[in-house]
């Protein structure tokens, strides 16, 4: 087993395991699990390209009341592990990841069109210089895939009327569109900007399939203040109120 640290996401609401050297979380997980709001009861949800499982371990915090079952796909099995580990020690047994390959046949427990809710935060680059580090090096570059065929993979698991999310960056958005274009509509566009006054780096998006309804531009979210802070409105996502302060958890 790697090594791994314990950390906490939500102002210590939820518990990850993350690997000491390899592909670790950031904030752009937690920013992606706000997006989803029409969860209903009992519904499933999919987490694609899930690695340590930050964006749907958030998830299962937020509906863990609405008896939802939300499955992680994943890649690397270390990854896959180290998430069913974190989804046990939060107690979401209702939370489960699945080391496979997209590029490959599914098995049959996972057919198409099958999730109310499909999310993802794919791999960022298809061009850049690879990570030394093989796991970062798998989670942010695209490897024998492209953008488009993980958007096709997505749309393809969403279920009829579905809602799919993404976050990805800014310069992606044209591909993102295109490969959306006459399949989803609804679609919500949220940038996010590192600083007041900087062009947004990334955006995320939401949309739903087989709806004509026309795109939205909406307001953007900064993240950090002049000093390097986090602002408010990324507090709120990043650090809700009413958390457990200092509480301390059992390595499950």
């Amino acid at each position: 087993m790697q090594e791994y640290t314990e950390d906490y996401l939500l102002n210590k609401r939820v518990k990850i395991f993350q690997p000491v050297n390899g592909y670790r979380a950031a904030i752009d997980a937690v920013f992606l699990a706000s997006l989803p709001e029409k969860v209903r009861q009992g519904q499933k949800i999919l987490d694609v390209g899930s690695g340590t499982g930050a964006v749907s371990l958030c998830l299962a915090e937020r509906f863990k009341s609405a008896g939802v079952q939300i499955t992680g796909l994943e890649l690397q099995p270390e990854l896959a592990d180290l998430a069913n580990r974190s989804a046990a020690a939060n107690g979401f047994d209702f939370l489960h990841y699945e080391n496979l390959d997209i590029r490959h046949n599914l098995p049959p427990s996972l057919p198409h069109c099958s999730f109310h809710h499909v999310i993802s935060n794919p791999p960022y680059a298809e061009r850049d210089m690879p990570s030394p580090n093989p796991s970062k090096a798998a989670a942010h570059n695209m490897n024998h895939f492209s953008l488009t065929a993980w958007l096709n993979f997505c749309i393809k698991m969403t279920a009829p009327k579905g809602f799919l999310y993404l976050i990805n960056r800014t310069e992606a958005l044209d591909e993102i569109l295109s490969v959306l274009y006459g399949r989803l509509g609804s679609i919500r566009l949220v940038p996010l900007f590192s600083k007041a006054g900087q062009p947004a780096k990334r955006i995320m998006l939401s949309a739903q399939k087989d709806s004509k309804a026309p795109t939205v531009l909406l307001p953007g979210i900064t993240v950090h203040q002049d000093d390097g802070c986090y602002t408010p409105q990324a507090s709120a996502i990043l650090k809700p109120a009413g958390s457990p302060r200092g509480q301390k958890f059992a390595v499950g």
